[in-house]
Order: C-alpha cells, then structure tokens, then sequence
C-alpha cells in the first residue's frame, strides 16, 4: 500500500518537533524519525489502528505514539496520513472529517 502524507500531517509534524527542539534538537530528530517509521508499518497493517471514536468511520482510523495520535483513512490501495495530535488535544472534525 501506497502511504501518503496530507499538507497538514506534515505541518503537523514540524510544529511539534520545533517544540521538542526547543529544549533538545537531537530529541526531536529522533522523534520525527520514529513518527516516520511507526507510520511505515501500516503498509502491511493498514487496519493496524482502531476507528477513531469521535468519527466511528471503519475507513479513519488511528495509531498511538507516544502521547500523539496518528490519524489515517485507509482506501483499497493507499493510506493517508490526515494529521497528528497530542491526546489532550481535542480533535477538531474539520481537519478529517471531509477528507
């Protein structure tokens, strides 16, 4: 399966290692490494993830990493990287609702 990386996954992604960074650029390198290598494995996982609760769509679904959800849609032949939040944070539905 073909993965691909939304505009705001990738936004997403910078935003969080610029923070990481500010107290350790090395941390952050390794933390985009392993975010990059975690989402590697839904090539031959794609249904890896559980159905995202506030959508409860079998296609949109989500793995964790650390205290960050990695949220994805899954089609017959690609999986797409929608975004990328902390747990805390809430999930606002326009970032993947009508995706």
């Amino acid at each position: 399966m073909k993965i691909i990386w939304s505009p705001l996954a990738i936004t997403r992604i910078d935003e969080i290692a610029d923070y990481i960074s500010s107290d350790s650029p090395q941390a952050a390198r390794k933390w985009v490494d392993d975010i990059f290598q975690k989402v590697e494995r839904l090539e031959d996982f794609p249904s890896s993830g559980r159905v995202v609760p506030e959508l409860d769509r079998k296609d949109i679904r989500e793995i964790f990493y650390g205290h960050y959800r990695i949220i994805y849609r899954t089609t017959s032949d690609e999986i797409s990287i929608l975004t990328i939040r902390h747990q805390k944070q809430l999930l606002p539905i326009t970032e993947i609702k009508n995706k």
